[in-house]
């Protein structure tokens, strides 16, 4: 999962932003150690982020010697758990990265330190960062609860293996156009990569759904966001989550939205999309064994599947809608716990964290996109090296009105669980879509009528 922010365009060529005076490295005469040393804990979830955030901390150490960074990773589920649980008993990192999808319901909760005073205080350029990325951690009372780090955008990874067997071009892939009434050219495509056990393909009228040897498609389960399940496909529509950031005027109910979900549930039952009993725990098993020509997933997975043994994959831009060609765009931040005993100390290393040089550094091991453009270049960089072409990535973050943010709401965990619940019903076949999506948005809003 689990990322996506932003709206208009990003980078440069297209993405020169202008460098600011102004912005400093952290400095340690900020602290109140007394020249003690301190140590402030930072907890990350991404593995292959791992590397290039120890070698930001071993230069924010060596600039700030009274200052030791410890770093913690754990996987995304056992993350979020046991930060709740370490906050809630009064054991939790000092500086944590923070999800758009999460922090709301943590400032609710009165758990993360307000950054504006410090902001303020040492004068921060915040316009360095692209696209506005900062406002995205600025609640509706005027506070701010993270600084930016990074950016991704969502787009087709495919197998090359079967995408050569299947004659199929990279511009192909390219130029897909979806809408709800026949799956436009992108259904074409899903089933034509889709092969049943005999070598027939899903336009074969031999085709056999019961013996699904490749599926064309496979998405991940559907959440209350979609962020690379339904979102690209819906928001091609038309269709929005709300009426505008923080809005609780949900359109689960929405016939655009209903009909994306139809057609999902149609190419599962007619064997093209992988079923949903096959992907619980995500699509890794179905994709990376081979058994997907497509999958929709975020730039933040791009060493991900370079690094699959058996087959090359390749990055296509997402199929255009009735609107247009629309992606999520999410970036994280970093947040500190309210409870941290070193707020001084743990605030230089969020701003570090947010600086420009920090930034570049991340930017070099080419894992993900920095908030800043320089950073951003020096991902483009290494990627460039290693012979990736991830401009799909790109030209959607560059597109005029290509992207869309990643929703920011109130009740977010309440939601999910509505809407994950609700989802499972329709793709197991317990209940009709459109029951469903009408039922769900009805609980959704009534969350905000309490």
């Amino acid at each position: 999962m689990k990322r996506c922010l932003i709206a208009g365009a990003l980078l440069a060529g297209a993405l020169a932003l202008t460098s600011c005076g102004g912005e400093k490295s952290a400095a340690g005469d900020g602290t109140k150690s007394g020249g003690k040393a301190v140590t402030i804990r930072y907890q990350l979830w991404d593995s292959a982020q791992l590397p290039a955030y120890e070698a930001a901390a071993k230069v924010f150490m060596e600039k700030n010697p009274n200052i030791k960074i410890e770093i913690s990773q754990l996987g995304w589920d056992d993350y979020w758990t046991g930060l709740q649980t370490e906050m809630v008993g009064g054991t939790a990192g000092d500086v944590f990265t923070d999800h758009l999808a999460k922090y709301v319901d943590f400032a609710s909760k009165n758990q993360l330190v307000d950054l504006k005073p410090y902001i303020e205080r040492d004068n921060v350029d915040m316009s360095i960062y692209m696209n506005d990325l900062e406002k995205l951690w600025q609640t509706k009372d005027g506070k701010t609860y993270g600084l930016p780090k990074d950016w991704d955008t969502i787009a087709i990874i495919y197998n090359k293996s079967i995408t050569d067997k299947a004659g199929v071009s990279a511009d192909e892939l390219n130029s897909l156009t979806w809408n709800t009434k026949d799956g436009g050219s992108f259904e074409t495509m899903v089933k034509k990569l889709t092969f049943d056990e005999n070598g027939n393909n899903g336009l074969s009228p031999a085709f056999d759904k019961k013996h699904v040897a490749n599926y064309g498609l496979v998405l991940a389960r559907s959440d209350d966001r979609g962020q690379a399940q339904y979102s690209p496909l819906a928001y091609s529509t038309g269709w929005t989550y709300t009426d505008g950031l923080y809005d609780s005027n949900y359109h689960y109910d929405d016939p655009r939205f209903v009909d994306t979900i139809k057609w999902m549930k149609k190419m599962q039952d007619e064997g093209y999309l992988a079923p949903y009993t096959e992907i619980a725990n995500g699509t890794a098993t179905i994709f990376n064994s081979g058994r997907s020509a497509l999958v929709f997933d975020g730039s933040w997975m791009i060493g991900t599947y370079k690094g699959i043994q058996e087959f090359d994959v390749g990055f296509a831009l997402l199929p255009e809608g009735e609107v247009g060609r629309r992606s999520m765009i999410n970036g994280l931040g970093d947040s500190i716990w309210v409870g941290s005993k070193h707020k001084e100390e743990a605030w230089q290393w969020v701003k570090f964290l947010a600086s420009r040089e920090s930034q570049e550094i991340i930017g070099s091991y080419g894992v993900v996109f920095p908030a800043i453009q320089s950073g951003v270049d020096k991902a483009l960089e290494t990627y460039k090296n290693k012979g990736y072409d991830v401009s799909a990535f790109t030209i959607e973050a560059t597109t005029p009105n290509c992207t869309f943010l990643y929703p920011i709401l109130d009740n977010s965990v309440e939601i999910g669980q509505i809407m994950q619940r609700t989802f499972d019903q329709i793709f197991l076949g317990e209940l009709d879509v459109e029951t469903a999506l009408k039922e769900s948005n009805k609980n959704v809003k009534a969350l905000f009528n309490k």
